[in-house]
């Protein structure tokens, strides 16, 4: 009987060990894919389901950004993308879309619709290729409020062909008290602002990924009642640039933790990085890139940074770095073309959620939301 009673309080305790030891399987993982400051994030439900959105760069960079991609996705253990959600007709968001298709099965294709503006090589590649493709799969035009069925996972879209969502998330709907400063922007009339955008719940983890989305279309979507609430998560949208991330939408939504997509000369600002810095409840800033436009007086320390230069220089400048004006002869960006780094996210229902640079393991975890 006593050996009967010990058996069993050994396999008690081991199956205790076991169960200490085995990965939680009920988790959302998020990857933050580098694309040297394109767009590519992939969402992988618990039961292994997958919505990506953006592709990354296009023509000679095709290869790269993804290469970098399937790497996530080999990561991940996929073997097709479920839900494939181009935010908007740019080349840095749709640009791998057809070298993606070649690497991967795609089932779901989604978009906000056709692009605004006047580009035959974006209309060729939508009359084209994208139609290919899609017709082989199947297509879904988003608008406000509808969602994407992506297991496990409720996913909304808050913004898409230059709309907004007229009612609220459950529990959300109270007043902005940002709304009252903002001031207008110079009007969006490209595709940024036609951006498709979601929100993401998980049990208590709730995410925010609003594409490129503009300042003048942030406020529209949060004044004068704030639909989102507070949320966990903020991909900072349009990779850090001062065109988005008006302080009606990041302090509205007060991030606990917010992730930039920028790259070495894009995004970071430093009016952005005080924006960010300055949001009420953030814990933490992310980014894929150091930033020479940020320096070191707006960037954050190193152990939350995923790629730097290829060049390294001994040190870096405090000052930012002044953007070139568009359309001048300034000399390139810092390269960055040797191993690219994501920076994972993994949400669990509770609430909790844990991040992870790849570049050096640094990892953090976060409490639930009160």
């Amino acid at each position: 009987m006593k050996t009967a009673i010990r058996t069993l309080l050994v396999l008690a305790v081991l199956g205790t060990a076991i169960a200490a030891q085995s990965p939680d399987g009920d988790v959302l993982s998020i990857y933050l894919v580098d694309v040297e400051g394109g767009g590519a994030t992939l969402f992988v439900s618990p039961t292994g389901e997958s919505m990506l959105m953006d592709t990354g760069n296009g023509g000679a960079n095709a290869d790269r950004d993804v290469s970098r991609i399937m790497a996530a996705a080999e990561d991940a253990g996929l073997e097709r993308i479920d839900h494939l959600l181009t935010t908007h007709w740019h080349g840095d968001h749709y640009g791998g879309l057809a070298e993606l298709a070649t690497r991967i099965p795609i089932g779901h294709y989604i978009d906000h619709g056709p692009t605004i503006e006047d580009n035959e090589r974006v209309q060729a590649f939508i009359d084209g290729p994208y139609r290919e493709l899609y017709n082989a799969a199947r297509r879904t035009v988003v608008t406000p409020g509808d969602t994407v069925p992506l297991s496990g996972v409720d996913v909304q879209v808050m913004a898409s062909a230059g709309e907004v969502v007229d009612e609220p998330l459950p529990g959300a709907g109270e007043p902005n008290p940002y709304c009252a400063d903002f001031e207008r922007y110079p009007e969006d009339l490209g595709d940024n602002a036609q951006s498709a955008g979601v929100h993401l719940q998980f049990g208590r983890f709730r995410a925010l990924h609003l594409g490129d989305l503009t300042a003048n279309k942030e406020f529209e979507l949060m004044c004068p009642n704030n639909p989102i609430g507070s949320v966990d998560l903020y991909v900072v949208s349009h990779h850090g640039l001062n065109t988005s991330n008006a302080q009606v939408l990041v302090h509205g939504v007060a991030p606990r933790v917010a992730i930039m997509n920028n790259g070495t000369r894009k995004g970071g600002t430093p009016d952005t990085m005080t924006i960010l810095h300055t949001a009420p409840r953030l814990m933490d800033l992310w980014q894929l890139h150091f930033s020479v436009l940020s320096g070191q007086e707006y960037t954050v320390p190193g152990v939350f940074i995923a790629n730097l230069f290829d060049d390294q220089p001994d040190a870096m400048p405090l000052a930012p770095v002044p953007p070139p004006r568009r359309g001048s002869n300034a000399a390139p960006p810092p390269v960055h073309s040797g191993p690219a780094n994501w920076i994972k996210v993994e949400a669990r229902r509770d609430g909790t959620f844990t991040v992870t640079n790849s570049r050096n393991g640094f990892s953090k975890s976060y409490a639930a939301s009160e």
